[in-house]
C-alpha cells in the first residue's frame, strides 16, 4: 500500500502554528531585567479582556494534532520494521538542530561567566531555551508513537474517550488530593490525546461539516463552563498573580481548547483549500512558511535575544518591565527587529542542511 499524498492543510497548519507561537513571543513577552535575573511576563493579567487571544493564539493543540496525523501516514504502508525507521528518521530530524541550539547557548553562557560574569547568565539562557518545552514532550509523543498507533487500529475511537476521562481523573487528584505527579503526567495525557486525535484526521475531514462543528461548540462550551467556574483561569497561557497556569502543567481547559480549535480547523478548511488552490502567491507563502517552520521556532528567542543584547550595549535601552504605554507603541519594533535577527538563523540553517543532503562520493 503506497503512502499518501502530503496534505497541504496539515502542513499549513503545522507551520502556522509555530508561527503564531513565535510571533507571541516575540510581540508579547515582556522581559524583567535585574542585575540578578532576567524573568518573562506578559501583558494579559494587566490588560482587561486580553485573555480572550489566548483561545485563539494558544495553538499548541494544532501542532499535536497534526503531529498526530503526520505520525500515522508513516504507518500507512506498514511492514516489519516500520517502528525502527519510523523512530530513526523522527529522531535525527527533532534533536539534530535542537540539541546543537542548546549546545551553542551553554557555550554562551560559560563564555559569559569567563569574561563579564553576569549574576542573570544562567536565567537568560534557560529563558532562551524555554521553547523547547514543547520538543521534548513531542520527542516523548514520537517515542512511544507506534504504541499509540498500535492502540488506535485495536481500540480506535476508546482511545482519545480514555485519555480524556484520565486528564480529568489527574485533574482531581491534582486539585483535590495534592497529588502533585498528576500535574506532570497530564503533560503526556493531554498532549497525548491531542496527538491520538490527529489518527482520526483523514475521517474527521471526510466528515459531513456538521462534525467539525459538534467538536467546535463542545469544545467552546466546555471551555466557557471550565473557565467561569472561579477555578480554571480563563486564560490560557501563564499569567503572573494566576493560583497556577492552565499550561505548565495542562489542565482539563487545554482539552476543552483542543476540541474547540479542531473543530475550528476542521470546519474552515474547505475556503483555506480553496484559497491554496489559487496558486501564485499563497503557494509561495505556503512554501516558505514550510520550509523555515521550525528552523524559525528553533531560533527566534536567539534572535529576540540578540535585539535586547544589541539594544541594551548600544543604547543602554530596556524594555519596560510593565504594559505602559511605551510598551505596547514598540510593539512592531520587537516584531520586525528579531524577524531581522533571526533571518540569518535561518539562512545559516537552509546552509547546514543542504551540505548534510548532498552525497559524499569516494576519493
Amino acid at each position: 500500500m503506497a503512502k499518501p499524498e502530503r496534505d497541504r492543510y496539515v502542513d499549513l497548519l503545522r507551520s502556522v502554528s509555530l508561527v503564531v507561537v513565535v510571533i507571541w513571543h516575540w510581540v508579547f513577552t515582556i522581559l524583567a531585567v535585574s542585575p540578578e535575573t532576567v524573568s518573562p511576563s506578559n501583558p494579559i493579567g494587566s490588560t482587561r479582556g486580553l485573555w480572550v487571544a489566548t483561545w485563539v493564539l494558544q495553538v499548541m493543540p494544532v501542532f499535536f494534532f497534526v503531529g498526530g496525523y503526520t505520525h500515522h501516514r508513516s504507518f500507512a504502508d506498514y511492514t516489519p520494521g516500520t517502528s525502527r525507521r519510523f523512530l530513526k528518521r523522527r529522531m535525527g530530524r527533532l534533536l539534530g538542530p535542537a540539541v546543537g541550539l542548546v549546545a551553542v547557548w551553554i557555550g554562551i553562557g560559560l563564555l559569559l561567566e569567563l569574561t563579564i560574569d553576569p549574576a542573570w547568565t544562567w536565567s537568560a539562557v534557560i529563558l532562551v531555551l524555554s521553547p523547547l518545552w514543547f520538543l521534548v514532550i513531542y520527542v516523548v509523543l514520537v517515542l512511544i508513537a507506534p504504541l499509540a498507533i498500535r492502540a488506535h487500529w485495536r481500540w480506535g475511537e476508546l482511545a482519545p474517550v480514555w485519555l480524556l476521562g484520565l486528564a480529568g481523573v489527574l485533574d482531581v487528584l491534582r486539585f483535590t488530593q495534592g497529588q502533585g505527579w498528576a500535574a506532570w503526567a497530564n503533560f503526556l495525557v493531554i498532549w497525548g490525546l491531542a496527538h491520538q486525535l490527529g489518527f482520526f484526521y483523514e475521517r474527521l475531514a471526510a466528515a459531513p461539516p456538521r462534525t467539525g462543528w459538534m467538536m467546535f461548540w463542545a469544545g467552546f462550551f466546555a471551555l466557557v463552563a471550565l473557565t467561569n467556574m472561579g477555578f480554571y483561569p480563563r486564560s490560557l497561557v501563564g499569567v503572573p498573580g494566576e493560583r497556577f497556569s492552565n499550561m505548565g502543567p495542562p489542565t482539563l481547559a487545554i482539552v476543552a481548547l483542543t476540541f474547540l480549535q479542531v473543530g475550528l480547523v476542521l470546519v474552515i478548511r474547505p475556503r483555506v483549500l480553496a484559497w491554496l488552490d489559487r496558486g501564485g502567491l499563497p503557494q509561495r507563502v505556503l512554501g516558505w512558511i514550510n520550509e523555515n517552520a521550525m528552523p524559525l521556532y528553533l531560533f527566534h528567542s536567539t534572535g529576540m535575544a540578540a535585539v535586547v543584547a544589541v539594544l541594551f550595549v548600544v543604547a543602554r535601552y530596556t524594555p519596560p518591565a510593565e504594559p505602559t504605554v511605551e510598551w505596547w507603541l514598540t510593539r512592531p519594533v520587537w516584531l520586525i527587529g528579531p524577524a531581522i535577527a533571526t533571518w540569518p538563523l535561518l539562512a545559516m540553517y537552509r546552509l547546514t542542511r543542504r551540505r548534510a543532503a548532498v552525497p559524499k562520493t569516494a576519493d
